[in-house]
C-alpha cells in the first residue's frame, strides 16, 4: 500500500513529501488511518542525525492518532472505525522478562516507530508523519476522549508517558512534593499529571514570564530557577523532581534540594551529556538520581484512560505538514505552547 508521508532524506536536507509503503494487513495487525502526529523533540534529532544511526529516508513521528480502518482475520479488541493510537513502541520480543511483565520500552528487542530494524520495506520503521500506519494489535492503544480533542491527545503517547510513568514509579499523589523541571512539551504534562495524581507541585523555570503559565497548568508553586533565594527556600523538601530539560545543565543545583532518601528522574534527552554531579550531594543524603523512558503498552493505556478520566490533554498548536520545517526551527527557539500536532489530512494537499 502506496501512501503519502513527510521525511528526511538527508540530515542536512529539509523534511519534504514523499511516498512510502506500507504492509498488507495481517492476521494481528491493526491497520490506522493517522489523523494526527505530534512533532516530538526526538523527531528533530533523529532527522537532522543529530542522534547515531539515522537510516534514510527518514519518516518520523511516534505521537499517533486515528481511526481503525481494517483488522487481521484474529484480532479481537479492536474494530474498524474504532479511535486508537501508537506511541513510540510498534514491536517487541515478546518473552523476555521486560516484555513479560509489561515493560516492552526496556525489551532490548523493543522496535520503535521509526528508525527501527524491520522486515518491512525499506528495511526500517516509518513513522506517523504519513496517512497511514500497520501495527500488530499488540502496541495499539485505545483512546476513550471525546473525538473533538484527537488531535491534542496525540502529544500524550510520547510526552504523556515520558512524564506519567515516573510518576507513578516514584509514587507521586497526595503528601508528595514534586518538582517539574522545564515548562514545554514533557514539563506542561508533568505538570498537570502529578496535579492530577494529588501532588503538591512546584514547576520550575528560568524565565519569570512563566510563572503564570506554569500556574494555570496546575502548578501550586513556581520557582525561577535563576533567583537563588527561590532555589534555597525549597532546600532538603522535595520527594521527587521530574527533570524534564533536554540540554546540558548543573544537576547539583536541583539536587540538594530533594529531602533525604528523594529521588531525581531525568526523562530529557540532551545531545551532549550534563556535567558530572557532586557524588557528595547523593550520598550525604541517601538521595537517587535515576532516568526513566517512555512506558510499557499497559502502562501507556493506563495513562490514556487516567488522561480520559480526568479529561487532560496536551496544550497543541496544530499544523500542516507544510509547516513542519518551520515548526521544527520554532521548537529550536522554545516557540512553541506546548507541542505541535500535525493535521495528517495535509500531506496530500
Amino acid at each position: 500500500m502506496s501512501i503519502n508521508a513527510y521525511g528526511a532524506h538527508a540530515g542536512d536536507k529539509p523534511l519534504e513529501p514523499m511516498t512510502i509503503t506500507r504492509r498488507a494487513t495481517g492476521a494481528h495487525d491493526v491497520r490506522i488511518e493517522i489523523a494526527y502526529c505530534g512533532i516530538c523533540h526526538s523527531d528533530l534529532h533523529q532527522a537532522r542525525a543529530e542522534w547515531a544511526g539515522t537510516q534514510f529516508p527518514c519518516v518520523p513521528g511516534h505521537e499517533i492518532v486515528g481511526r481503525v480502518a481494517q483488522v487481521g482475520a484474529h484480532v479481537q479488541g479492536f474494530a474498524v472505525g474504532d479511535l486508537v493510537g501508537v506511541g513510540c513502541i510498534v514491536d517487541s520480543c515478546k518473552h523476555c522478562q521486560d516484555c513479560d511483565e509489561g515493560l516492552e520500552n526496556y525489551c532490548d528487542g523493543m522496535v520503535g516507530t521509526y528508525n527501527f530494524p524491520t522486515p518491512d520495506a525499506p528495511g526500517w520503521t516509518l513513522g506517523g508523519y504519513s496517512q497511514a500506519i500497520v501495527v500488530h494489535e499488540r502496541y495499539v492503544l485505545r483512546i476513550r476522549h471525546a473525538p473533538e480533542q484527537l488531535a491534542a491527545v496525540a502529544p500524550l503517547l510520547c510526552a504523556g508517558i515520558t512524564t506519567y510513568s515516573p510518576l507513578r514509579h516514584w509514587q507521586a499523589g497526595p503528601g508528595k512534593k514534586v518538582g517539574i523541571v522545564g515548562i514545554g512539551g514533557l514539563g506542561h504534562m508533568g505538570i498537570k499529571l502529578a496535579h492530577a495524581m494529588g501532588a503538591h507541585v512546584v514547576a520550575f523555570t528560568t524565565s519569570e514570564s512563566k510563572r503564570d503559565a506554569a500556574l494555570a497548568l496546575g502548578a501550586d508553586e513556581v520557582v525561577v530557577s535563576r533567583n537563588e533565594d527561590e532555589m534555597r527556600a525549597h532546600g532538603k523538601s522535595f520527594d521527587l523532581i521530574l527533570n524534564t530539560v533536554a540540554a546540558p545543565h548543573d544537576l547539583d543545583a536541583l539536587l540538594v534540594l530533594l529531602k533525604r532518601d528523594g529521588s531525581m528522574a531525568l526523562v530529557g534527552a540532551p545531545a551532549t551529556a550534563h556535567p558530572s554531579p557532586n557524588v557528595f550531594n547523593l550520598i550525604m543524603k541517601r538521595r537517587t538520581l535515576a532516568g526513566s523512558m517512555i512506558g510499557g503498552i499497559a502502562e501507556t493505556q493506563e495513562m490514556l484512560d487516567f488522561c480520559a478520566e480526568h479529561n487532560l490533554v496536551a496544550d497543541i498548536e496544530l499544523v500542516s505538514a507544510h509547516d513542519i520545517n518551520a515548526s521544527y526551527e520554532r521548537m529550536l527557539k522554545g516557540d512553541v505552547k506546548y507541542r505541535f500536532v500535525i493535521d495528517n489530512s495535509t500531506l496530500g494537499a
